[in-house]
């Protein structure tokens, strides 16, 4: 059994979908980001970074102790590894598949963070900012766009780098991107959803979903200092 310490974001999407699609078996801990659960001692032992997703695998590739890891990046690959899915064997095909994620990790998750983050929750309007991380969207898009050209998915056959970039996509319309302008991974995201256990992943605490964002989880979330209290 595993546990996954999760919120519904894209980034604890990406592993709700993994484990549905590898069909191991798991168990849900929510940590509420917007009320601070993040920053609860337990929990930090599990991800000193603070951030969710993280798991535990009660029974680990190679036995022993549990086994806690962060970064959503890291456990995709893990868990792959574990269930011998959505991770080519050969090494052309690995490289290729661990390329693409860390393009996510790197680029395409962090970008449209910051997209997202002034377009919807920047205190006032601004302008620079919106332009500079729309346009960066934009070309990270087409990047995505021009490799699903002749493909059904991103590395040939469905792997982790699909799963790690399709929660990215989920909230195009809010980036100011348009699928009319990258048809490529229009059609991509819709053959995604068509997946039964992506959608049962999506659906993970959907309950918990929200529009919007309180006064009290902006601080919590956007107001982090580099300090360490000691």
């Amino acid at each position: 059994m595993i546990d996954l310490y999760y919120w519904p974001t894209p980034n604890g999407w990406k592993i709700s979908i993994a484990l549905e699609e590898m069909e191991l078996p798991y168990e849900v801990i929510p940590v509420n980001i917007g009320r601070g659960e993040q920053f609860d001692p337990a929990f930090l032992k599990i991800s000193p970074n603070n951030r969710m997703p993280a798991i535990v695998d009660r029974e680990p590739l190679g036995g022993s102790e549990p086994l806690s890891i962060f970064e959503s990046g890291a456990i995709l690959l893990y868990l792959a590894e574990k269930s011998g899915k959505f991770l080519p064997k050969d090494v052309r095909g690995r490289c290729e598949v661990t390329q693409w994620l860390m393009w996510q990790m790197g680029g395409l998750g962090p970008m449209l963070g910051q997209n997202h983050h002034f377009r919807i929750y920047a205190p006032e309007p601004l302008p620079y900012a919106v332009d500079r991380y729309t346009d960066e969207a934009r070309r990270l898009y087409g990047v995505l766009d021009r490799q699903l050209e002749r493909r059904e998915y991103i590395c040939g056959d469905c792997s982790i780098a699909d799963m790690a970039c399709w929660p990215w996509i989920v909230p195009h319309e809010r980036q100011g991107v348009s699928f009319d302008d990258f048809p490529s991974v229009g059609r991509w995201y819709e053959r995604m959803k068509m997946r039964p256990a992506l959608r049962r992943g999506f659906d993970v605490l959907k309950e918990l979903r929200t529009g919007g964002m309180d006064a009290k989880a902006k601080e919590i979330l956007f107001g982090q200092k580099g300090a360490v209290e000691g």
